[in-house]
């Protein structure tokens, strides 16, 4: 997930889109949330680890 939203992060800053842009900040942040939530140990959709 934090990966998908620095490629479309990358691509709205690229061609001036800026809802691509906005998108991508959400992923990213939503992805780091979740990465530290698996990393201390919470459960996070079922799953002990989030990828």
């Amino acid at each position: 997930m934090i990966i998908l939203g620095v490629i479309l992060l990358l691509v709205g800053l690229v061609a001036s889109i800026s809802i691509l842009w906005t998108i991508g900040i959400i992923l990213i942040v939503i992805g780091v949330i979740l990465w530290i939530l698996g990393a201390v140990g919470h459960a996070v959709g079922g799953r002990r680890h989030y990828w």
